[in-house]
């Protein structure tokens, strides 16, 4: 008969599920946290004593409450104590942030590409290092970086972090991972993930999807990516590789070219470049000022400008009756540049939707755009980052400190 836990063990559980809700949630009392994880008040008192002992909770008076008495202390993470490195190699641009406990932006680079990101992943790891290097090196004493993680558009694969494939970027094998890690020689690894799952991974735990536990977040730039969040946790399957929604063929005979070799993909059809080959733009401008000014024309009663945005929408609604079929989701995300898209075609999704879900899936569905906006894949990879420091929050950042 297998052992039961030790009270150590069960001890780093419970650390680790007080500093998560504390970190998600924000500022929270002793007596909310005793109710939200199911312990007794004096065991919530011992594991916030032994937290802010390592300084990474602090207990503070709550803003103005508006009642008699004394109000009760609330438990806030102390985001100066433990950082990340996050990383985003967008189509548009390159992007780093340091981000404390809590969520909290402490400081961000931005790098725009004016001619298109660097085929070369060397010319991409050396560009990401420059930044990470400045910020880490303006931390504050006694600040510990617990994790560094970069998001890229394409197949990563888990739970090693290479990228199999960009299908938009050329990149194949590419070991990003170690790249960054020969450059920022940080002293914990680097991770690497596909930015739709860590979109789905941020939406879920801070913005529109909080509460959800089925949900489904779509990612669109140049291509489309999908991140499945089934039970409460992020579908990866066997190598990681979920979630190519952007693959997924919906044209087969008609269908445009995608850049994987195959025909009639959903990135193909709903992607940017179709959105902007429809409406008649010039291919050389892309990302997603050139997205929102095709929806701006639109409304302004351009006749193209309308019509590429319902054949965008028609086939975009299309990929979501797929998904909503497959996984049964209660939710559905837009981000990135379908947030633009679907304000748009909104009526056009919903029709499509409509006319191929299966009646039963459709009809608790609700389709809602991003709520974290732009900074939606950089928070996704610091949650990634965090994920040591808040399974095993003592216990990690001793090993740290120590280095």
């Amino acid at each position: 008969m297998k052992a039961g836990p030790s009270q150590e063990e069960v001890r780093q559980h419970n650390l680790g599920a007080l500093l998560r809700h504390v970190h998600y949630e924000g500022p929270t009392s002793r007596a909310v946290l005793a109710a939200g994880l199911g312990l007794n008040r004096s065991t919530i008192l011992g594991l916030v004593g032994d937290l802010a002992a390592a300084g990474l909770v602090r207990e503070e008076l709550p803003q103005e409450t508006g009642r008699a008495g004394r109000p009760s202390l609330v438990v806030s993470p102390e985001p100066a104590r433990a950082h990340v490195l996050a990383l985003d190699v967008g189509v548009e641009r390159l992007s780093a942030a340091l981000v404390g406990l809590g969520g909290v932006f402490l400081d961000r680079r931005e790098h725009p590409w004016p001619d298109g990101p660097p085929q070369d992943p060397a010319e991409v790891a050396a560009l990401l290092a420059g930044p990470a290097r400045e910020m880490l090196a303006r931390t504050p004493d006694g600040s510990t970086c617990v994790g560094v993680a970069a998001a890229v558009r394409g197949l990563v694969r888990h739970p090693d972090g290479l990228v199999g494939l960009t299908p938009n970027m050329g990149w194949k094998g590419v070991d990003l991972a170690g790249a960054l890690t020969d450059r920022l020689r940080p002293d914990v690894p680097v991770l690497v993930a596909n930015e739709a799952n860590l979109g789905a991974l941020a939406e879920h735990r801070r913005g529109i999807g909080r509460g959800s536990r089925n949900l489904v977040y779509l990612h669109g730039e140049i291509g489309i990516g999908a991140g499945v969040i089934t039970a409460g946790e992020l579908l990866r399957g066997e190598r990681g590789y979920a979630g190519e929604i952007g693959h997924m063929t919906v044209n087969p005979h008609q269908g445009r070219p995608c850049g994987c070799g195959a025909r009639g993909c959903l990135e193909a059809e709903a992607g940017e470049r179709a959105l902007l080959e429809a409406a008649g733009r010039d291919g050389r401008s892309t990302g997603s000022e050139a997205v929102r000014a095709v929806v701006t024309a639109a409304d302004l009663g351009d006749v193209a400008a309308r019509a590429a945005l319902h054949r965008v929408g028609d086939w975009l609604g299309i990929g979501i009756a797929n998904l909503a079929n497959l996984f049964d989701p209660d939710l559905v995300v837009l981000g990135g540049t379908l947030r633009d898209v679907f304000l748009g075609s909104a009526a056009q999704v919903r029709s499509r939707i409509n006319t191929n879900a299966l009646a039963a899936v459709r009809e608790q569905l609700r389709l809602r755009v991003s709520e974290l906006g732009d900074d939606t894949v950089l928070i996704g990879a610091a949650e990634l980052a965090f994920s040591e420091v808040l399974a095993r929050p003592l216990e990690t950042l001793a090993r740290l400190s120590a280095r």
